[in-house]
């Protein structure tokens, strides 16, 4: 018999029995839909990490910050210069003896010296203050950003521009810090004035009495039993509060991963104005011990490199000077870990369904073989051979996952928009961006049609055996 024959025949025997063949198919299309929905979906949350990550160059920068026990650096004066060192020579030699008779400290001059690396485009610190955001009778609270405007071309613009210079007195708010305020129209906003309210250590004369004054009045009502109807009140504190007016030009879109780039505000200024306020700046907890004027340096600065294979380089020379460096392509491998398994538990959620189906073949091709079985005794009577037997019972189980593979690739693929419709339906209302949380490439569609034919083809070797072990004497005496 030809394969065309084998098929024919296998069409006309699956229906003469509409329903079954109907419902032994939705099996293997409802197991078939799962298991799609489920990879598409891991898929789809890699593809957008990696996808966001790739076009905001998250792999090309280098998070630096300094080691709380500075690393000795002894040189050896009889080694040599190792190729690496030969592939930064244009940077600017850095002495390691001016480097170990100070602490480490990520200054300017720590900026200029690794901007001068090769591979490294440019550097800037990470600089965060708190302040008080008043516009149109509203007040909310925030950590200001301290960005250079060379680095403004990374933020996703929703409205305006990004302010050209560093000396402007401008800023750019993102979109949920408005959506807080409650405010939807992001162009509305555009060349507004917006007051920032800082911060500042106030140990003056005057405020000293405030404080002193503040903690005999609370001491009086303490004593007595009673409760200062006034509380504590900010003037009687060691802090004073400075205000500034600032345009907004832009509206931001939130970041959603921080990472090696510090940009995790929702509010951004430029270096000049910011130099000119005066603010409490949070680098760390530990600013709040030292004397005034003795805070040095930054808390860390970012490098951001021209491609991903200057990483390991400039990060062994910035470790070789004594500080520590985190970059998100060394977490690159276990993030590819953390795939792999969630791949393998969507995958084995999927395959309960394709188990259940299974089961389903196997029920349907045992009762066909029942129901033909003097079909098939009179088949092997007239030279039928046991291999064609098999042929036919196993050319009827691949049709069956066939048209399985086919419509529940379409069924996996429309359950999951549905699902991605109402999800971004509830995040745009929320202002967050449209997104794809699934994903459907070519090599996932193809499989999953050639394993549903696999897993039919497997679920139909019990029957194919027991139908080629028919004796046609016996099938023949068979009612």
């Amino acid at each position: 018999m030809k394969i065309s024959d084998y098929i024919e025949q296998s069409f006309a025997n699956l229906w003469k029995k509409k329903l079954r063949t109907f419902l032994t198919t939705f099996g293997v299309v409802i197991g078939i839909g799962a298991l799609v929905s489920m990879i598409s979906f891991g898929k789809g949350v890699q593809k957008n990490v990696t996808d966001e990550f790739n076009k905001l160059e998250l792999f090309n920068y280098i998070s630096v910050s300094t080691s709380s026990s500075p690393r000795e650096n002894h040189a050896d004066p009889d080694q040599q210069t190792s190729a690496e060192d030969e592939y930064l020579a244009p940077a600017l030699v850095f002495d390691k003896k001016t480097r170990e008779s100070e602490s480490n400290i990520l200054d300017d001059t720590f900026i200029q010296e690794v901007t001068s690396l090769k591979g490294v485009e440019y550097a800037f610190p990470e600089i965060r203050f708190p302040a008080m955001i008043r516009f149109k009778g509203k007040e909310e609270f925030s950590l200001i950003q301290v960005l250079p405007a060379y680095v403004t071309d990374l933020m996703e613009l929703r409205a305006g521009e990004a302010y050209a210079s560093n000396d402007t007195n401008s800023l750019i708010i993102s979109d949920s810090m408005l959506r807080r305020m409650r405010i939807k129209n992001y162009e509305e906003v555009i060349g507004q004035q917006v007051e920032l309210s800082t911060l500042t250590l106030d140990f003056s004369i005057f405020n000293l009495v405030n404080i002193a004054s503040g903690i005999s009045h609370a001491a009086h009502f303490f004593i007595r039993g009673g409760k200062d109807p006034n509380g504590t009140r900010a003037e009687r504190l060691p802090f004073s509060t400075r205000s500034y007016t600032f345009t907004i030009v832009g509206v931001a879109e939130r970041m959603g991963f921080g990472g090696a780039l510090p940009l995790r505000s929702d509010v951004y200024v430029p270096p000049g104005p910011s130099q000119r306020m005066e603010k409490l700046l949070l680098t760390s907890i530990w600013d709040f011990f030292q004397p005034p004027g003795k805070i040095q340096g930054y808390s860390s600065v970012s490098v951001k490199l021209s491609s991903a294979k200057y990483v390991e380089p400039v990060k062994k020379k910035i470790q070789d000077w004594g500080f520590k460096t985190f970059a998100l392509i060394d977490q690159l491998e276990e993030m590819k870990k953390a795939f792999i398994f969630m791949d393998m538990f969507l995958f084995a959620v999927g395959m309960i369904a394709i188990v259940v189906a299974s089961l389903g073949i196997i029920n349907t091709m045992v009762m066909s073989i029942l129901e033909r079985y003097k079909e098939i005794g009179i088949a092997k009577a007239v030279g039928a051979s046991d291999r064609d037997v098999k042929k036919i019972f196993f050319f009827e189980t691949g049709v069956i996952g066939f048209f399985g593979g086919i419509f529940g690739l379409i069924l996996g693929w429309m359950v999951s928009m549905l699902i991605n419709l109402i999800i971004n339906s509830f995040a745009t209302r929320q202002g967050a961006p449209y997104v794809n949380y699934f994903s459907f490439p070519w090599w996932l569609c193809l499989g999953a049609i050639g394993f549903s034919i696999f897993v039919s083809l497997a679920a139909g070797i019990y029957p194919t055996i027991r139908a080629a072990r028919v004796d046609p004497v016996i099938a023949l005496r068979h009612d």
